[in-house]
């Protein structure tokens, strides 16, 4: 199976494609693949405490590695040590070590 890389942008209090890219993440896992979900920009919102976060924490309890990043949580003043059970920070730099690793990705 093919190991994916899937970059979550997108606000979940504003975009269903949110909603969407969980349920990939977790339909990639259940069919033998290794996935990891990055969140930038927006897409670290759901990270925090919220009404969004836990159908976040329901993707990383089914095997989805689950990351922030770094630059992205700082911009929107949210604490490394304020994620959300299953999410870690990360630099933007495991993007490319992902891609540089072969596995294919999808932006949302």
């Amino acid at each position: 199976m093919a190991d994916y890389l899937l970059i979550g942008s997108r606000d979940p209090f504003e975009s269903n494609d949110v909603t969407r890219l969980y349920a990939l993440a977790e339909n990639l896992v259940k069919n033998g693949s290794k996935v990891t979900l990055f969140l930038v920009q927006n897409g670290v919102l759901s990270a925090r405490e919220s009404t969004q976060s836990a159908a976040l924490s329901a993707v990383a309890g089914n095997g989805v590695a689950v990351l922030a990043d770094e630059f992205s949580l700082r911009e929107r003043g949210i604490s490394p040590d304020g994620l959300v059970s299953g999410v870690s920070a990360a630099p933007l730099d495991r993007v490319v070590d992902h891609l540089a690793d072969g596995c294919k990705a999808i932006w949302s």
